[in-house]
């Protein structure tokens, strides 16, 4: 498993103080949105060493719930369920996995400017890796677990009461060890932008 870095300790710490303060405002009478996405995972693939090895590029269902303390400080659960990647060594594919990245963040939004809602946010990712499967004859492994920091921006656009569209942009640190005959090749950074269109609902 990754330890997280002082950093990620740092913004787990500061998210948790966020949710957990008495809201500095009364909370909102609708305080829950709810919004369906359809997400294009986009991977940096950065390593390890001189290893030419990604994981593939997708798009997947994104499912979240947000919950406003007041009507700027939200706290956003992001979920889906388990995505199947293929590993490729260049342009050979040497195996596959799954992960599921659910995701914490805490959001700013913006309320001033009617029914366009723009809104920032940050928090914690923690991804599992399951089902790992390398094709015979390549002796390879990886970790199954990875902690990292989210970063977020996006929009709401209220259409009807209480309905609206959503463009959402993440960054999500998502890393793993990679070994080869049980030796440690370094650091696989599949870093990915999750960008996503949905719809949402308040309540």
């Amino acid at each position: 498993m990754n330890t997280p870095t002082l950093k990620q300790v740092a913004l787990a710490a500061a998210l948790v103080t966020c949710i957990t303060l008495p809201a500095a405002a009364q909370t909102p009478s609708e305080p829950w949105l709810v919004r369906v996405r359809a997400v294009g995972l986009i991977s940096d693939n950065k390593g390890p060493g001189a290893l030419d090895l990604s994981v593939s590029d997708k798009v997947l269902p994104e499912f979240d719930v947000s919950y406003f303390f007041t009507p700027q400080l939200a706290a956003e659960l992001v979920l889906t369920y388990p995505q199947k990647h293929s590993i490729r060594l260049g342009d050979t594919h040497i195996g596959s996995l799954h992960q599921l990245p659910p995701t914490l963040l805490a959001q700013y939004h913006f309320t001033q400017l009617g029914a366009l809602k723009p809104y920032v946010g940050a928090g914690l990712n923690f991804t599992h890796f399951s089902k790992v499967h390398f094709v015979s004859g390549v002796p390879a492994s990886i970790e199954h677990n990875s902690f990292g920091l989210a970063l977020q921006a996006g929009v709401d656009y209220e259409v009807a009461k209480n309905v609206y569209l959503n463009f959402d942009v993440k960054h999500v640190d998502i890393d793993t060890n990679v070994k080869i005959s049980g030796v440690k090749q370094g650091n696989f950074k599949v870093d990915p932008w999750l960008i996503g269109v949905g719809v949402g609902y308040r309540f």
